[in-house]
């Protein structure tokens, strides 16, 4: 891929996805698949004025390793250091760039009960920085190639034709054009009137429908908001934290959601892949679940905690989109979810309540936002889901017919 296309992605990055204001430190979290492409990110983020970038490279073989050979106690053990980085981010809020290249079956064959122990260990010791921290800083999620997810998406290309391949795709679903920062400023204008229209009409319950079985009702809380595209931290900045992002989203009030739902695309959770799964919900809690592949991670998903059987988003997304109409499935949650409309088990988003830079995180979580250690994204949308949202007042009105906005 020419340089000077891998750089308008770097300055896109940078400066749509976090925005990183002069004196902000930057983390930056990657593989090692493209270290060339990271280290233009690094440099865009100093050219904007960031006082320090840090990068923790990843490696998915060496976490393999580590499941392996570490005891469950030293994996569930937060070091005095890693306590201190954690208070450290409390108080200096870093911004915080993902980039995002595994290989979707990676950690196959990883001991996941441990992984899992270790997660459910380690999560009530991160929770008190990770709510400290709500809302506050600016973040990205983004993706480059790498050599294995490049081949699961064309196995019958040479490793370098794939990654090409797959470089083309991210770019083009990532509106990295000749200027991609007007074009995702004009994309985000088109999110935000869609957002601003589900907003006025006051809906109470969301109905879904589909000829695979989908049957199923989600509740909103009365002060449910939509975001979409590109949003403001506590800090007052703007920042696209999805690259790409096609979604108008809100978190449903937890303990609203009856019926059976069919995943339209698989699911990689922890390095593995769930393929043609269903989970029927009542009184807001998944009750009762099935995969025709991997089960056993779908169950190990649901049952990560209490909050896990509740959901923690309810999102919008046409398919025709950019990401949808490449044909492409991606085997990444960050592309996937953005061809289809999704659900998410577990955690809520504050900022989908009306008011929320007004109050505690507590008290939006008293109004209904889910409490829990994950969050993922799981995809229900296809070519002929209709969904009606009933309004506070009575009323129905299309939101979607045959995949696609109905407005």
């Amino acid at each position: 891929m020419k340089k000077t296309v891998l750089r308008k992605y770097a300055q896109l990055i940078a400066k749509c996805g976090i925005n990183v204001q002069k004196g902000q430190e930057v983390e930056i979290t990657a593989a090692f698949d493209q270290p060339e492409f990271v280290r233009m990110v690094v440099e865009e983020c100093y050219k904007l004025g960031a006082k320090k970038v840090i990068v923790d490279w990843t490696d998915q073989k060496t976490s393999k390793i580590h499941a392996k050979y570490r005891s469950l106690e030293t994996m569930s053990t937060m070091e005095k250091w890693e306590k201190e980085r954690w208070q450290h981010r409390v108080d200096t809020i870093p911004c915080r760039i993902y980039i995002e290249s595994e290989d979707p079956d990676g950690m196959k064959g990883a001991d996941q009960n441990k992984l899992q122990q270790a997660s459910q260990k380690l999560y009530p010791i991160i929770r008190t920085y990770r709510d400290q921290l709500e809302n506050k800083y600016q973040w990205c999620i983004a993706a480059v190639p790498g050599e294995a997810w490049a081949k699961k998406l064309f196995p019958n290309l040479s490793k370098h034709q794939a990654v090409e391949k797959l470089w083309e795709a991210i770019l083009a679903t990532s509106r990295v054009n000749d200027d991609p920062i007007k074009a995702w400023e004009e994309h985000n204008k088109d999110l935000l009137n869609r957002c601003n229209y589900l907003n006025s009409l006051g809906i109470d319950e969301l109905h879904y429908e589909a000829s695979n079985g989908t049957n199923f009702t989600v509740g909103l809380m009365e002060l449910s908001q939509f975001c979409g595209g590109g949003e403001r931290s506590l800090q007052n900045i703007y920042f696209n934290p999805n690259i790409p992002s096609e979604e108008c989203f809100t978190s449903p009030k937890r303990g609203r959601a009856e019926g059976i739902v069919y995943a339209t695309k698989p699911l990689s959770f922890m390095g593995q892949l769930i393929e043609n799964f269903w989970i029927r919900f009542k009184d807001g809690r998944a009750v009762e679940w099935d995969a025709e592949k991997n089960k056993e991670m779908l169950t190990k998903m649901i049952e990560m905690d209490e909050g896990s059987h509740y959901l923690g988003e309810c999102a919008l997304v046409p398919v025709d989109s950019p990401i949808s109409n490449s044909g492409l499935l991606f085997y990444n949650t960050l592309f996937d979810e953005n061809a289809a409309c999704h659900l998410a088990l577990g955690l809520g988003f504050p900022d989908c309540v009306k008011g929320f830079e007004n109050m505690t995180l507590e008290q939006c979580r008293e109004l209904g936002v889910n409490k829990s250690m994950i969050h993922v994204d799981f995809m229900i949308g296809c070519s002929d889901m209709n969904i009606t949202a009933k309004t506070r007042d009575g009323k129905t009105v299309p939101v979607f017919r045959n995949g696609n906005w109905a407005f």
